[in-house]
């Protein structure tokens, strides 16, 4: 049989007065694309850890971006040459390729900092993308006449029909971001499905024409029968492969693995024969050469680890695998395609051609031999030096590339001139290989930078002392989230994955543990602590579900200078200036002077609104820096910029729809008391970025408590997360005046440290506050005249203590508490109390006798000398 040649063949017009199309533009437009994702690839992998998710951002942007694009144009092009059908509107090829690439753009963006359900729109584009592509090559193959040929467009359905597959599941792990060994098969069944299905028998297929054609040999009289006998098993292998991981069944994927690599050996036996007959003698030959070794060494290892390991550590145990298949087998029969199919598509006649594949070539034994000796040294657990190495020699071969295949785009941009003087091409050409000798040079220098630190200016700190701590990673958390420690410590973190899926910790500083299956644990040494710390996990979506944590220095205590020294009481028996729990908790100096500027929680209340529906927006906030007592400012987390948040007040049957937006930094939710709903969907945390419609229906009366429903809840309570909805009862009498009281803990320090959460499980608040202020009213008391009827609405936000409401020098004549009355005006009795469980609610009511100044306090006492305490002050009516 003669040569396949892969060739551009003018056509006549389809039609009268239809121009020729010519493949040129297209070409050059669309392998524009190919190129700039693999510079997009190099570039992630220098900026490295600086990536929200690294090593994930790394795998996708090569393989959705460069080798999906590449797949889409190469394999609608093969079809066309080999079947010689009509050449299909380039316009419809675009714009498939546009849709593709914004996809892809929203899929990185979505899973690595983004709103998950950006990223989940996009895999959804990818995979309706790639089918309408299988339609267009479906059609392209039934308008064609009968040829040798038709059998390679079959591998090209096939492989897109795995996309499609790869593309959903993708999309599914990216919804959930849920821990767990389900999690783990998706996970290995996404890896399987897209590497082996969409890039393996995209491969496979193209070959079996491509590999004679670059070897300008024959092809193999088995071709045709090879290719039959490879698709019939590496397809049903790949379903049950996929499956098998899926349903937990290892023996079945082992079994479709086998197939796969059964089939897989069938379809090389031409490709075989096709270098017995002539060995590689170009660039392009060897690089593909290369890259199927590979492919077979990986696969090999591949069907050890899925015989050998539980379906839901395949994941896992395929970790090391990565750099062989991506750099040694996707990474380079990419690179070995463009470098054969580049100058043939990009025209300009015999001489731009040989131009072309000259520049593509140059240095091209060095490439391959750094890229092939750098790629076993990413996989192997060798010294640091050498991964470094492994990394520089890789980057600098695939830079190299990138730059050449760029100046050849450039060059097939701008009309073919005269030929040059003697000599003058020569001369060109040295700038452009000094070009591409400094750039490789400058990229090995950036990954060795890049690599091996720099993380900016070092800050020299004397070491002071050692400490061990425990980490845990689990249940998309870093437990603990906060550690704090003195200056100067040289901290050790024992980091244990106590996870059924896979996780590292990762430090702003540069420490980072490898990926941890379940059960593995790593320990990381940091340099004496200076200032504050950020870890996370780089698990693509990890980040942005909460696995987070912060290493700060421990300071002075977040209290006023003044609050080392007890003070006396002010206000006789039910006064108080400081805690005094002795139990070493610095006392609040409750008397000391607000700061200028501060402004306290509005307490008054309006009455309720007209109508009976109500739409809200409520946005977290949890970067505000708040006055929590007298001169003691710290960070809370906040409804709205406030604690407590704003209020929902309305009648009985009114309904309330609420959008609630997460502006925060982390994963937070919110419960309604008032409503009557099921909490799967409305409590469900969010993300940050993300927004969710909360709408229930005030059935009942009553002061209601609202607050946030993320785990661990007390830690969002007792950093600011709650506030108050008040449905009016029927007929609620009118009053003078309407105030709200929201009791709460204060527990000082940073939210999520160590040492505050501490305080909180065992029960040590350092203070409570009426709305969010240690002894806030104190300094400015709330109003009213002689004479008035004044309604004291409270709320016990706890979240361990409630509230025993009291006013000094006037009894309530109403009580209201929990959706009833205790005691009404003009009933015999009074009360001195309104006593609240933590989370109830209610109100009271008094009328003030006389002008003067009444404190209102939790007769709690404890709580009042802690900062529960506040002032009417009472004018003359």
């Amino acid at each position: 049989m003669t040569p396949v040649e892969v060739r551009i063949e003018k056509r006549p017009p389809s039609g009268p007065g239809e121009p020729v199309r010519r493949r040129g533009p297209w070409h050059l437009r669309a392998n524009a694309l190919v190129v700039a994702w693999l510079g997009l690839t190099v570039t992630a992998a220098l900026t490295g850890e600086a990536l929200p998710a690294p090593r994930w951002l790394l795998v996708h942007v090569l393989l959705l971006g460069a080798v999906t694009t590449a797949i889409l144009i190469w394999s609608e092009h093969f079809t066309v040459v080999l079947l010689r059908a009509r050449t299909p509107d380039p316009r419809l090829g675009l714009t498939r390729l546009g849709l593709l690439n914004a996809a892809t753009v929203a899929v990185l963006y979505g899973v690595s900092a983004g709103p998950v359900a950006v990223a989940v729109g996009g895999a959804a584009v990818i995979v309706a993308v790639v089918l309408w592509h299988a339609a267009t090559l479906v059609r392209l193959a039934r308008g064609a006449l009968p040829g040798r040929f038709g059998h390679v467009v079959a591998w090209y359905v096939c492989a897109a029909g795995a996309l499609a597959a790869g593309g959903v599941l993708g999309g599914l792990l990216a919804a959930q971001a849920g821990p767990g060994v389900p999690h783990e098969r998706m996970h290995a069944a996404h890896a399987q499905v897209n590497l082996l299905g969409w890039v393996g028998l995209t491969v496979l297929g193209t070959l079996f024409t491509l590999w004679p054609t670059v070897l300008r040999t024959r092809l193999s009289e088995r071709t045709r029968g090879a290719s039959s006998a490879g698709l019939r098993l590496a397809v049903p292998g790949l379903a049950l492969l996929t499956g098998g991981l899926l349903a937990d069944l290892r023996w079945v994927a082992a079994a479709g693995l086998a197939a796969y690599a059964a089939g897989t050996a069938a379809a090389l036996v031409p490709l075989a024969e096709a270098v017995r007959s002539r060995r590689p003698h170009t660039g392009a030959a060897w690089t593909m050469g290369a890259a199927v070794v590979w492919f077979e060494i990986a696969l090999v290892i591949d069907v050890v680890i899925v015989v050998t390991r539980p379906t839901g550590e395949v994941a896992g145990a395929l970790e090391p695998l990565l750099p062989l298949v991506l750099a040694g087998f996707v990474a380079q029969v990419l690179l070995g395609s463009l470098l054969h199919l580049l100058p043939a598509v990009l025209g300009g006649g015999p001489a731009r051609f040989k131009e072309n594949a000259a520049l593509l070539e140059r240095g091209w034994v060095v490439r391959l031999a750094a890229f092939n000796l750098g790629t076993p040294l990413l996989a192997l657990p060798v010294p640091r030096p050498l991964a470094v190495l492994g990394w520089a020699l890789v980057l600098a071969s695939g830079s190299a590339f990138v730059v050449l295949a760029a100046l050849t785009l450039l060059r097939a941009a701008t009309p073919a001139t005269a030929p040059t003087a003697p000599g003058t091409g020569k001369r060109r050409g040295v700038p452009a290989l000094a070009g591409v000798a400094a750039g490789c040079l400058l990229t090995a220098a950036a990954v060795v930078v890049a690599v091996d630190g720099g993380s900016g200016p070092a800050t020299t700190v004397v070491a002071t002392g050692a400490r061990t701590v425990e980490v845990t990673l689990s249940g998309m958390r870093v437990r603990p989230a906060v550690i704090e420690a003195a200056p100067g410590t040289v901290l050790t973190l024992r980091v244990t994955n106590a996870d059924a899926q896979r996780h590292d910790l990762r430090l702003a500083t540069g420490e980072r543990t490898p990926t941890l299956a379940a059960g593995q644990k790593a320990t990381l040494t940091l340099k004496p602590l200076g200032e504050a710390v950020d870890g996370w996990c780089t698990v693509a979506g990890h980040r942005a579900a909460g696995m987070t944590m912060r290493i700060i220095p421990s300071s002075v205590p977040v209290v006023s200078p003044e609050a080392a020294r007890a003070t006396g009481p002010e206000h006789g028996e039910h006064g108080g200036a400081g805690n005094g729990m002795g139990d070493g908790t610095p006392l609040l100096d409750l008397a000391a002077p607000m700061s200028p500027g501060w402004r306290p929680y509005d307490a008054a209340l309006g009455p309720a609104p007209g109508g009976g529906e109500h739409a809200v927006e409520i946005r977290v906030d949890d970067r505000v820096v708040r006055e929590v007592a007298p001169g003691v400012r710290q960070r809370v987390w906040t409804f709205d910029g406030t604690v407590p948040g704003p209020v929902l007040r309305g009648r009985v049957g009114d309904v309330f729809t609420v959008t609630f937006v997460n502006g925060g930094s982390m994963g937070h939710g919110i419960d309604f008391h008032a409503g009557a709903t099921a909490p799967d969907g409305p409590m469900r945390t969010i993300q940050p970025g993300e927004r969710l419609t909360y709408r229930f229906r005030a059935d009942f009366a009553g002061a209601w408590l609202y607050h946030c429903s993320t785990m661990p809840m007390s830690q969002h309570i007792a950093n600011g997360m709650y506030g108050a909805v008040i449905i009016d009862p029927p007929d609620l009498a009118r009053v003078d005046r309407e105030y709200l009281l929201v009791s709460g803990e204060l527990y000082l320090g940073e939210p999520g440290s160590e040492a505050q959460v501490v305080k909180l499980r065992e029960g040590r608040p350092d203070g409570w506050m009426f709305n969010g202020t240690a002894a806030g009213y104190d300094h400015a008391p709330l109003e009213a005249k002689a004479g008035e009827r004044v309604r004291i609405w409270a709320v016990a936000a706890g979240p361990n203590s409630g509230t025993a409401l009291h006013v000094v020098g006037a009894p309530f004549d109403t009580l209201y508490e929990e959706g009833s009355y205790r005691l009404r005006a003009g009933d015999p009795g009074g009360a001195q109390v309104l006593d609240l469980a933590p989370a109830q609610g209610g109100f009271a009511e008094l009328v003030f006798p006389e002008p003067g100044t009444y404190p209102v306090v939790d007769h709690l006492m404890r709580n009042a000398e802690a900062g529960a305490h506040g002032l009417f002050r009472v004018s003359a009516s």
